[in-house]
């Protein structure tokens, strides 16, 4: 019988499921919560998905097969925007498009032979989650971490509703690629800066991420330590505060820049002959997106406002101006301009022509304000600055900062990158935001029995224009919960991020109908022993992850302070040097791969392509590989597995031949076994027992007429067993054959004999200069300078040598010496 995949995985996959494997029950085990970032369903699997569960799954058979209890569940991050797109293009309501999604989703999820916990599926658009959703709103609202203001937001007028910060990239939509325009609207936040401090010292625990992750999140909440000072305004009665990162260099101030946001600005130039202009810059100003106002590649604009402020610690008078590159949401929304000192108020003095004064010198040299051709930023030793010239920048900037204080113009502080999480879409296809207005009473939460407050059915789409909730009667008139007079609902929805902040808590408890999850059922698996997702995710559901599970620990719901253990952020799939995509005609689809080749061998290229976290190319060449192997290892148990289930299989002592197959199939046990356990090296375990069974032939052929059945047994047992998480419908009828009863997938992981790996004799390589010049065969173990003794004593290699300095001896261990001479 040839190598039917399209026999055997449908059989196997049936099996599984009737025999109901993968359910996870508490069972006293050591537990391991394995889990993949779930999906948006957006109708078909890609490959990069193909790749995060052929890790993950890998990973869940090795350590139950270890004897872990192993919880790996799947659920569906299911609202969004690209469902009410499809409603609004196919005149199909959301819910009907993401459900058929989901159903074929999950169908090819179960193809691919990924052993997850169907029965903890959750699907975030299902009111018996986002009641929870909600649920937990009210909670944030109740700790006074939620709260509505007008501010400015970016608008993406495509989407038709406002995104976070963190949403914008390079200056478009995350979701469409439309330029984000600004705009003033009511919306609700949650207050995450309350938590910076904590979500910046916490990564100190999160040894188990990748580094560059970690910089990431570090810089996003971007700790600033220096002085705020606040500038008098001159004839008027205000004060403008600033943050600076530098009080050392507070005496090199020459302008005072404001944001196109800030609330005072008004108040200095109505009425004055500039108002027209600083209007109209305004207005341009606040039609750019934050992120291209805060490019270093824009151009810096400003305009003089017309009034001026007063330096606190030298009485100088210092212009005011509106400047595009300066943000509200950043510190104060005001910077001091230290043209000497910092490159951006460099150019921008040298294009206002602003004063440029030095207060800081370098140690070895004099600095000129007229020949300097870019700002000075370095510490060194102040000047100009009064009675701190000659002190260090560092113990300057501390003086200065206890100056401020005594003299109460200004105070030591904290400032951060990280600004509250804007979480209000306009659209409809999300979590209603629980809170109801009434003119009597004001803003309400909805009483916890009325949750959830589920979405309407019978709503109408329309392109660009309102959500339909603002247009459903039924849904926006409510009674009060307090004076029982007319109401009206929130009509804004949540934003997405907030149901996968919390999802992998309700898996440890998803049949819950009064509550979010119980907590002794999350402290029995939280934190999550290894999650598996995109870089992309870094900063987004990452951040607010772990924001969530610092509240739900304050608020006494988990023991948890961080959610994920450790993270492997997995690579891309690549075809042709590009990543995978409809436009470039350059997709492979899974189904393809399971039609033509069958599951296991395009698990099997994604796994052995690359490293994981790795960027993959997709190969034709390279899955016809794997398909040919696999067939390889099926003619050994197809030919073999009868003859090793006799009853003799008990025979003398092996043959010479026989204990070198058995030793090249504990080393890849041993090999695949490190790789999985301590490096993720999927790859480079694959290929160790690819060159098993090289051995396993080699073996045969020598030994046709005379095979050791019981070595022969247990290397095809081995076999079976380490191929069993990569391959898992061939690693099962492999076992079958060999006359097993119960499943490969319930069996111990096999140990490797230590004493078999141990040889007497290695044979080693030698070069000169690179080149093979012979081949020894040594005693194992030898130290570095044995190896290359017994190298110059062979008379091949001495001739190679002859009449020449031996510079260095590169030695590998029991494999290699090469001399380099000259």
């Amino acid at each position: 019988m040839d190598y039917s995949p399209g026999v055997i995985e449908p059989k196997w996959q049936q099996y599984w499921e009737e025999q109901g494997f993968y359910k996870t029950v508490e069972d006293g085990k050591k537990k391991y919560y394995l889990l993949e970032m779930f999906p948006y369903p957006s109708g078909k699997l890609h490959m990069g998905h193909m790749r995060v569960y052929s890790i993950g799954d890998v990973l869940a058979r090795f350590l139950t097969m270890r004897g872990y209890n192993v919880l790996h569940p799947m659920g569906w991050d299911a609202f969004g925007l690209p469902a009410e797109n499809a409603a609004i293009e196919r005149q199909v309501h959301p819910a009907k498009w993401t459900y058929e999604n989901i159903a074929a989703m999950k169908k090819q999820q179960k193809a691919l032979g990924i052993s997850y916990d169907w029965e903890r599926e959750v699907t975030t658009c299902a009111p018996d989650y986002y009641k929870w959703t909600q649920w937990l709103f009210l909670l944030f609202y109740e700790r006074k971490l939620a709260y509505k203001k007008k501010a400015a937001v970016n608008w993406c007028p495509q989407c038709a509703t406002v995104l976070a910060n963190e949403q914008v990239e390079e200056g478009g939509c995350w979701r469409c690629g439309e330029i984000v325009a600004v705009k003033d609207l009511e919306q609700w936040f949650f207050k995450i800066t309350d938590y910076a401090e904590r979500l910046l010292a916490d990564l100190r625990l999160l040894e188990g991420w990748p580094e560059r992750v970690r910089v990431m999140q570090e810089n996003w909440i971007g700790k600033s330590e220096g002085a705020e000072i606040r500038f008098p305004v001159k004839g008027k009665e205000l004060e403008l505060p600033v943050f600076t990162t530098r009080p050392d260099t507070l005496y090199g101030v020459t302008s005072l820049v404001l944001a196109a946001e800030h609330p005072l600005l008004d108040k200095l130039f109505t009425g004055t002959e500039q108002e027209a202009a600083v209007r109209s810059f305004v207005a341009q100003t606040r039609k750019l997106s934050e992120v291209a106002r805060s490019s270093t590649e824009m151009p810096k604009e400003g305009v003089f406002t017309g009034a001026a402020c007063i330096n606190p610690v030298n009485g100088e008078e210092v212009p005011i101006l509106v400047g595009n590159y300066v943000l509200m949401g950043y510190g104060t929304g005001a910077v001091m301009g230290v043209p000497a000192h910092d490159q951006r108020d460099f150019e921008f003095a040298k294009e206002y022509d602003l004063p440029i004064r030095i207060v800081i010198s370098p140690p070895d040299y004099s600095l000129s304000a007229a020949e300097m051709t870019e700002a000075y930023l370095a510490q060194g030793v102040l000047v100009n600055s009064a009675h701190f010239s000659g002190m260090a920048s560092e113990k300057a900037g501390q003086a200065i900062i206890a100056y401020l204080q005594e003299k109460g113009w200004g105070h030591g502080k904290t400032t951060y990158r990280l600004r509250d999480w804007l979480i209000s879409r306009q659209r409809y296809w999300g979590a209603p935001i629980p809170i109801i207005y009434c003119d009597d009473c004001g803003m309400l939460p909805v009483p916890e029995q009325d949750l959830p407050v589920l979405l309407p059915e019978d709503v109408v789409f329309k392109a660009g224009g309102q959500s339909p909730l603002e247009q459903h009667p039924a849904f926006l008139h409510v009674k009060c919960p307090r004076c029982g007079r007319d109401a009206r609902r929130e009509t804004d929805t949540m934003d997405t991020f907030i149901c996968s902040s919390w999802y992998f808590f309700r898996y440890t408890d998803p049949k819950n109908a009064e509550q979010a999850f119980a907590r002794e059922k999350s402290d029995a698996w939280l934190p999550v022993e290894q999650y598996i997702g995109g870089i992309e995710h870094a900063i987004l559901h990452l951040l607010y992850a772990r924001f969530f599970t610092k509240v739900l620990h304050d608020a006494g719901m988990t023991r948890a302070v961080e959610p994920f253990s450790r993270l492997l952020a997995q690579g891309m799939v690549n075809k042709d040097g590009a990543k995978m995509s409809k436009s470039k005609g350059n997709v492979v689809s899974p189904d393809e791969i399971i039609k033509k080749y069958g599951a296991d061998t395009g698990r099997l290229f994604i796994l052995f392509a690359a490293p994981p976290e790795k960027d993959l190319d997709w190969n034709d060449r390279g899955v016809e590989g794997c398909y040919r192997f696999l067939k390889r290892v099926w003619r050994l148990v197809e030919r073999y597995g009868d003859i090793v289930q006799a009853a003799d299989v008990k025979a003398a002592a092996p043959d010479e031949a026989a204990l070198a197959l058995r030793r090249a199939f504990h080393l890849a046990l041993k090999k695949v076994t490190d790789d999985i356990e301590q490096r993720f090296n999927f790859n480079t375990a694959i290929s160790a027992v690819m060159e098993a069974v090289n051995a396993a032939y080699g073996y045969i052929n020598e030994k046709e007429a005379n095979l050791d059945r019981a070595v022969l047994a247990e290397v095809l047992e081995i076999l079976a067993l380490t191929l069993a998480p990569f391959a898992p419908h061939l690693g099962e009828e492999m076992w079958a054959r060999l006359g097993k009863k119960t499943s490969v997938h319930l069996q111990a992981w096999p140990e490797y004999d230590a004493a078999v790996l141990q040889v007497e004799n290695v044979e080693i390589v030698v070069q000169v200069n690179g080149k093979v010049r012979g081949r020894l065969i040594i005693p194992a173990g030898l130290d570095a300078t044995a190896m290359q003794d017994r190298a110059l004593r062979d008379e091949r290699v001495a001739q190679a040598v002859a009449g020449q300095q031996v510079l260095k001896a590169i030695v590998v261990p029991d494999k290699l010496v090469n001399l380099v001479v000259r």
